[in-house]
């Protein structure tokens, strides 16, 4: 199997390549690390030392160039920045290479605008898997796995919570990119309710729910997400009656304090370019780099912090016409393994999903994760990268 990560060396793609190249994935022959940055590919493909590992230098703008790299290789992972404005070039440059697909989502932005081409796919012979980071990606994945267990569907809840434990950190290190940050915190979201797909403000919806430690009570907020234009739609889900689906995001206090600052001083319009001095600079590339120089400046000051995850989507229906609660988590732990990943979650499920992709052979189309994955062959992948899944059902009896 040959793969181009575009993106490579970023945040969440240099994740990607590190566990496509492990010791707990197979049948990869080649992976091309494809970036703008060209120096950092190399620092990345040095740092490994695997012979499979190519860097090579990629402005996705450049279409003859992009071809290139899809046309000599079996599936693309895109982990370009959503909001970076080039989702539906590389999409459709991977349609016309007939190279496989997948993205770490669309933000609720491009997923129907992909999701609508489905037929185009087919024809062409060529898989898109949408959506598959941890969120959406494994999130996915734990829907599907709740449907499975519920023979009618009243509604899915599907949470994330993040918790950092140690001295409070004085730079700010967002866990990914700060753009789609932004957009969480800035834009309505689409949540589906009574059947039908809704526009919330942002950071609505607040609901409460007691966690495993170290998390406790924990506030969620909607904020704007891919899973809820796919999941209710989908196979095996739809077809058991769902009225209600909804996403809720949970990020540490304190950051999500200074992330809601930042979309009051007027970085929510992160894309729009500012005249500043006769030049014109995007909110988002300015906050980035400004991040990014902080972050190298006063790495001696950034404390050594835990980092906790939960996953959860919380199903209720019926199961032989009995109430039926099933909730599906994943618990994410310190653990030594994780070290060298900046988000080991969402970079590894990038990966699973991609050497999933072809077991036994590629199903042509654009599918997101839950219409398109088996639940316990993704979930032995999550396990041998040590992710803690539990499953409960609790039926009416028992309530």
């Amino acid at each position: 199997m040959k793969i181009a990560v575009l993106g490579g060396a970023g945040l969440m793609g240099s994740g990607t390549v590190r566990d496509l190249v492990s010791r707990e994935s197979a049948g990869i022959d080649r992976v091309i690390v494809a970036d703008i940055d060209l120096d950092k590919a190399r620092r990345l493909v040095d740092s490994l030392g695997d012979k499979r590992l190519e860097p090579a230098r990629l402005d996705v703008r450049d279409r003859r160039s992009c071809l290139a790299v899809l046309k000599a290789v079996d599936i693309c992972i895109n982990g370009v920045p959503t909001f970076a404005g080039f989702q539906m070039d590389i999409f459709h440059c991977c349609l016309e290479a007939k190279c496989h697909y997948i993205d770490f989502g669309g933000m609720g932005i491009y997923t129907p605008q992909q999701k609508a081409e489905h037929d185009a796919w087919s024809r062409a012979g060529v898989t898109a898997i949408l959506g598959l980071g941890s969120d959406p990606g494994m999130s996915n994945v734990l829907c599907k796995a709740v449907a499975e267990q519920l023979e009618e569907i009243d509604k899915i809840s599907l949470y994330w919570a993040s918790k950092l434990v140690g001295d409070e950190n004085p730079v700010l290190v967002p866990p990914y990119s700060i753009s789609t940050l932004l957009g969480e915190y800035a834009n309505n979201s689409k949540q589906f309710i009574n059947g039908e797909l809704v526009d919330k403000p942002p950071l609505s919806g607040e609901v409460s729910l007691v966690l495993p430690p170290p998390f406790g009570q924990t506030e969620f907020v909607h904020s704007q997400h891919s899973e809820p234009l796919t999941v209710p739609f989908a196979k095996g889900i739809k077809d058991k009656g769902i009225r209600e689906f909804t996403w809720r995001l949970h990020l540490p206090e304190k950051e999500h304090e200074v992330y809601k600052s930042l979309v009051k001083v007027g970085f929510g319009e992160f894309a729009v370019p500012i005249d500043f001095r006769g030049m014109s600079v995007a909110p988002a590339e300015f906050l980035e780099a400004l991040i990014a120089r902080n972050i190298e400046r006063n790495r001696h000051r950034i404390p050594h912090q835990d980092a906790y995850e939960i996953h959860l989507a919380i199903g209720e229906g019926r199961m032989n016409r009995k109430k039926t609660t099933v909730q599906c988590m994943v618990f994410v732990a310190p653990d030594p393994f994780y070290t060298d990943y900046n988000d080991a979650a969402t970079s590894m499920n990038a990966s699973i999903g991609a050497q999933l992709l072809g077991r036994p052979k590629p199903v042509p189309g654009v599918w997101g994760p839950e219409e398109y994955y088996n639940v316990q062959e993704y979930f032995s992948e999550l396990k041998k990268r040590h992710f803690k899944i539990t499953l409960a059902v609790t039926t009416e009896e028992e309530l």
